[in-house]
């Protein structure tokens, strides 16, 4: 009897009362399953069935408890939910009015910033000072009232100001487009003609060559002449300013004037100047290198000399090596022949860079025009070279050449070959079978002074008993080899005098 106490005590204690549904739900829920398996063990085991009607009853007792605290739970369910709606309603209430205030303040935010993005009629005007506007503004712009406000008003004004200053500057602005337009006008007109004046210029000095022939006036000739004399070595510039100064100071009856090719020259101006650049910059190297001793310097120029000798003595036609550029002198008799002048000779000044001598031959020459300029002073065949750097070159490139020898020019002239120069200089082509030779006037007139073998106070006895008279009329002779116009006047001479034997 035992397993029916606890129902008794769900329905009739009033401590029942104290406790929740849920508690009892749970504790009928145990009573039963105790039951049941009670039930099943008296089925099981066979037991007599008085005691199951009993514990049916003990079941049905707690179905009915649990259908009761089953309504319990569902009422207090029901009351609960009724609580929630009520407590709901003020919830509701306040996020409602929660959400009118934060579209209220969505809305006042917008406002506030359209206020403050808002662009007012003069946005960014930079306007001129408030000083600057009292001193400058005309007097309708100052006396007209346009606002109460004093403020406003004077912002009236300086914006009226700025306005009739902008409409002045828009007028001005204008007016120097049209001027600009004007002289972009004029200047395209300009560059069209001077583009186009070249070709003018062109046909000008073409159209008065004519002109310029019938009245004795070559300027285009001596424009080109003149141009052609910068590119010239020394030596033949000094001949040709010479003889050029000899015709227009003194009226001379020649012609000079410079044949040849003016792109060869200044290609050959352009290597001479790259030489010399190369030689300054190893000579500034050599100089700034103090590690290398003075032995050491000197055979690495020596080597490099004898290269480069080596180099020219495999090709000694270097040595004869014209200039580009040379002089024609045409030379005309001084005697009056009627209207057309009478021409004696013509000759060609060359130019030997390698040697540095100038040679002089006679252009179309004939018979006897050959020997007219040989002994034009004494001792002056032109058959030798007049000076002994030619012969120290020459020897040098022979020795090279013939022999496999190569030497400085210092140790040639220290060992005084000098002689052996002339002797083999047989083996090398001479002036002997050219039509241009380096007489010695002509390096007098190119400005190449060099003095003489031997001085004249050394030889024999007769050498030694030379008068200063005879000195004295010697160095007037040199002095007037030097001159161009005793140069014309024996050439003259000489041509004439042939002319007449002939």
């Amino acid at each position: 009897m035992d397993v029916d106490a606890p129902a008794r005590t769900l329905t009739t204690s009033p401590a029942t009362k104290l406790r929740s549904p849920h508690d009892l739900l749970a504790e009928t829920r145990a009573s039963i399953e105790k039951v049941a398996a009670r039930i099943l063990a008296i089925k099981k085991d066979g037991a007599p069935k008085s005691e199951l009607r009993e514990l049916v009853t003990q079941m049905s007792l707690h179905l009915v408890t649990l259908r009761q605290v089953n309504r319990e739970i569902l009422m207090e369910e029901d009351k609960v939910k009724a609580e929630t709606e009520a407590a709901k309603a003020p919830v509701d209430s306040t996020t409602l009015q929660l959400h009118n205030l934060l579209y209220e303040k969505n809305h006042y935010v917008k406002a506030i910033r359209a206020c403050l993005d808002f662009q007012t009629k003069y946005p960014g005007i930079e306007l001129v000072p408030e000083e600057e506007f009292q001193r400058s503004a005309p007097a309708d712009i100052l006396e007209k009232t346009l606002a109460a406000d004093a403020s406003h008003d004077l912002m009236l004004k300086r914006l009226n100001f700025e306005l009739v200053q902008r409409k002045e500057l828009c007028k001005l602005h204008e007016k120097l487009g049209q001027q600009r337009g004007s002289l972009l006008e004029t200047i395209a007109n300009q560059k069209k003609f001077l583009s186009s004046l070249p070709s003018h210029l062109k046909s000008l000095k073409k159209a008065s060559l004519p002109v310029q022939q019938q009245l004795g006036m070559q300027h285009t000739k001596k424009l080109k002449q003149h141009h052609a004399a910068e590119l010239l070595p020394t030596p033949l510039y000094i001949a040709y300013t010479q003889l050029l100064g000899q015709k227009e100071a003194f009226g001379e009856n020649i012609e000079v004037e410079i044949a040849g090719s003016t792109k060869d020259a200044q290609i050959f101006a352009q290597q001479q100047a790259k030489k010399e650049n190369s030689t300054l910059s190893s000579g500034d190297n050599r100089m700034d290198d103090d590690v290398i001793d003075d032995e050491e310097d000197a055979q690495r120029r020596r080597s490099r000399s004898k290269k480069n000798v080596v180099k020219e003595a495999n090709n000694p036609a270097v040595a004869y090596q014209l200039h580009p550029l040379k002089i024609i002198l045409h030379v005309y008799d001084t005697e009056d022949s009627g209207s057309k002048r009478r021409k004696l000779i013509t000759l060609r000044f060359e130019y030997l860079a390698k040697l540095n001598v100038v040679c002089v031959g006679i252009e179309d020459s004939e018979g006897l025009d050959s020997n007219i300029l040989s002994n034009l002073f004494p001792d002056d065949t032109g058959l030798d070279l007049p000076h002994q750097q030619g012969y120290v070159l020459l020897l040098h490139l022979y020795l090279v050449s013939s022999w496999g020898l190569s030497f400085t020019s210092a140790e040639i002239v220290t060992c005084q070959f000098s002689q052996m120069a002339k002797i083999y200089v047989g083996e090398v082509p001479n002036f002997s079978d050219k039509d241009s030779r380096p007489y010695k006037w002509a390096q007098h007139l190119g400005g190449i002074d060099f003095l003489p073998e031997v001085p004249p106070s050394v030889g024999d006895d007769s050498s030694r008993a030379l008068n200063t008279a005879d000195l004295s009329s010697g160095l007037a002779l040199y002095r007037q080899q030097n001159r161009a116009q005793t140069i014309l006047q024996r050439i003259r001479l000489r041509k004439v005098a042939q002319m007449a034997l002939m």
